[in-house]
């Protein structure tokens, strides 16, 4: 099994760099001392490295001005914490300053050749890449579907993602019965060797089908022909074991922290 601290300090040097110094396709990239700011998505997105570097009123007043700059924005926007991070005291200084945490998901890594071989989903299920704005548009519907989100806001996201792409993103769905029952993508991070797994949305009458473990299976492929050396994967409870038994490796958890103006 690989080694968990090895991959975690891999995970901080290459993904977590690149956080702060690159922004997502058709989004904007700020910084304010040691964190990195995301503007232009269907929300902002603050995250910073595994050390702020503040503790005590310094901390605070750096979450007061993140706070500043999205309400001048009227915008709604998540800071993403670690479970190893520093200084220990951040999480209940952003729900003292009106943050509402999100669901804590599991950090999962596994070197492209550790992952295990899957079985191909049942022959009425097709899996492919989506190639067509139409297709963007039915991932938005299902997405939303399976997650609640508004779906005009998840399509513009979609829309304004692939118009910006420089290739770094493949989306994959699963299709059956003329509809997408699952949709699932993959992100390569420019300048390192990991690429993630985002996105992944099932249908509740299509779980349990192995869709899960297809849509990973076919990502693993389209990430082994790009070179990529590891994938990691901020999977929900649900996903964990079965990444786990794929060969991933969990090495910290990660929580979303959201402070929205309508908060206030």
């Amino acid at each position: 099994m690989p080694d968990a601290a090895r991959l975690l300090a891999a995970y901080d040097r290459e993904v977590r760099q690149a956080e702060l110094t690159q922004a997502e396709p058709g989004q904007q990239l700020t910084l304010d001392g040691p964190l990195a700011r995301l503007t232009g998505g269907r929300r902002g997105f603050v995250s910073g490295p595994p050390d702020l570097g503040v503790t005590g009123p310094e901390l605070d007043e750096l979450i007061a001005r993140q706070r500043a700059f999205f309400a001048a924005r009227g915008e709604e926007f998540e800071w993403k914490t670690r479970g190893h991070d520093r200084p220990a005291e951040l999480p209940e200084r952003l729900l003292a300053a009106g943050f509402a945490p999100e669901e804590t998901e599991t950090v999962l890594i596994a070197p492209l050749d550790a992952v295990a071989a899957s079985a191909p989903p049942s022959t009425d299920v097709v899996v492919r890449e989506a190639d067509s704005r139409d297709d963007l548009l039915r991932i938005a519907t299902l997405t939303a579907a399976v997650f609640g989100h508004d779906e005009a806001a998840v399509a513009a996201d979609l829309l304004a993602r692939a118009r910006a792409d420089d290739g770094t993103t493949t989306h994959v769905v699963a299709e059956a019965e003329g509809r997408f029952v699952a949709a699932s993508r993959l992100e390569l991070v420019p300048g390192t060797g990991f690429a993630g797994l985002w996105g992944g949305a099932t249908l509740p009458e299509w779980r349990g089908r192995g869709l899960y473990r297809a849509l990973v299976a076919h990502r693993v492929g389209t990430a082994r022909a790009r070179g990529v050396a590891c994938l990691q994967v901020d999977a929900l409870p649900t996903s964990r074991p079965i990444l786990e038994r794929l060969g991933f490796t969990a090495v910290t958890e990660t929580t979303p922290y959201v402070w929205s103006p309508l908060s206030r």
